[in-house]
């Protein structure tokens, strides 16, 4: 015979007050931390010498020229890596961090000092769902992109059922960096 609560009977209630709390408690939180920056730099450019930090800041015009790229310029001011060998610019490391559906996803994107993308990795995925844009064939589709890229999911890269908002967002941060990294190159910022 099944176990049934009456709200007059203290187990009865009891029982009544553990559903109506599980049926109010959040369901668990997915959040995977798979690299560090520096493991990122290290993977993206491997035959570095040293990474130096760097703090690229554009002024007015800039984000203006930013903006006429067809992106938001989210902020004026960007962390870089610099990867070094012998004095020489290897490339850069740029980490962003832009909503999934719900949560935050941290990526970093390397680029050569042409300003095309050699690489992409995702650092933490909080999301329950979607967390395929970290598989190698995705994120290979933005090796090689610089500004004159669509970047945009549809066009140049493609979609991933059930990850839609992160491949979208994903990509247009990437589009972002990109746009900032060709200002930053035209202005002699990245010297």
């Amino acid at each position: 015979m099944p176990l049934r609560a009456h709200p007059g009977d203290a187990a009865g209630g009891a029982a009544l007050t553990l559903v109506a709390a599980a049926a109010f408690t959040p369901t668990a939180a997915f959040a995977v931390d798979y690299l560090s920056v520096e493991q990122a730099a290290q993977l993206m450019f491997p035959q570095a010498e040293r990474y130096d930090t760097r703090t690229l800041a554009l002024d007015a015009a800039q984000l203006q020229q930013v903006a006429a790229a067809g992106v938001t310029p989210r902020s004026a001011r960007w962390p870089l890596r610099v990867a070094l060998r012998n004095g020489q610019v290897l490339g850069y490391v740029v980490v962003d961090e832009v909503i999934g559906k719900f949560e935050l996803i941290t990526y970093a994107v390397g680029l050569k000092p042409d300003g095309s993308v050699s690489q992409v990795e995702v650092l933490s995925y909080r999301e329950s769902h979607g967390y395929e844009i970290r598989l190698p064939a995705w994120r290979k589709q933005f090796v090689g992109k610089g500004p004159g890229a669509p970047l945009r999911v549809g066009d140049d890269i493609a979609n991933i059922s059930g990850a839609t908002l992160s491949c979208t967002h994903v990509t247009d941060g990437i589009k972002r960096i990109v746009a900032v990294m060709a200002v930053a190159r035209q202005a002699g910022l990245l010297g």
